[in-house]
């Protein structure tokens, strides 16, 4: 490879992971033609851009890419490498896992995804179990709507125990009356005794 298609590599993995939110390094090595192709088929359907990569190459490029500090990665850059970028963080895992199931490979290397580093394939059934953000939003619309459910609920059920005390406070409203009836009296008996004077 000569310096000028070392550059032109080294600018295009730059470009993958300029704005890369979730990076995936794992090692296909193994993986024959049509087994690498699947994976790569199946990548392409989750929105998951693979790209082969030399590791040396791969380390200049994320040296030169400003606001993350990819250093963690390094040391697990040996053998064959593919670099794996995706919009969803357990995307690349479920990928891995699950193409792991008939395969012995791929494996991951390691990965950067929410500003944390996970280094070695130990790794990937907890990066698989990350939820998604749509995943995370589900979940928080769920939460939401449950006290939500609960108030529209006891709102639908209201008419019925507003009659409900509507019965208990009408006896009050009559036994007040009732009450004040004594005073009424007495207060004409006021009245009477400076007429009858």
């Amino acid at each position: 490879m000569t310096k000028d298609q070392k550059v032109v590599a080294i600018q295009e993995i730059k470009d993958l992971l300029q704005d890369a939110k979730v990076v995936y390094v794992a090692d296909l090595e193994g993986l024959n033609a049509a087994k690498s192709s699947d994976f790569r088929r199946q990548a392409f359907k989750q929105n998951i851009k693979v790209k082969v990569v030399k590791n040396t190459l791969l380390q200049k490029a994320m040296e030169q890419i400003d606001g993350v500090d990819y250093s963690e990665m390094f040391p697990s850059f040996k053998g064959n490498s593919a670099l794996m970028i995706a919009e969803t963080a357990n995307a690349p895992a479920k990928l891995i896992q699950g193409f792991r199931k008939k395969e012995e490979k791929p494996a991951l290397k390691s990965a950067y995804l929410q500003e944390t580093f996970y280094v070695g394939d130990n790794n990937l059934d907890a990066l698989a179990n990350i939820k998604s953000r749509e995943e995370m939003i589900g979940e928080i619309i769920g939460l939401l709507q449950s006290p939500i459910q609960r108030v529209v609920s006891a709102l639908q059920n209201k008419p019925e125990t507003v009659e409900a005390k509507a019965e208990e406070a009408a006896p009050a409203v009559e036994e007040t009356p009732a009450a004040e009836a004594p005073e009424a009296p007495a207060a004409e008996n006021t009245e009477e005794t400076p007429g009858a004077e």
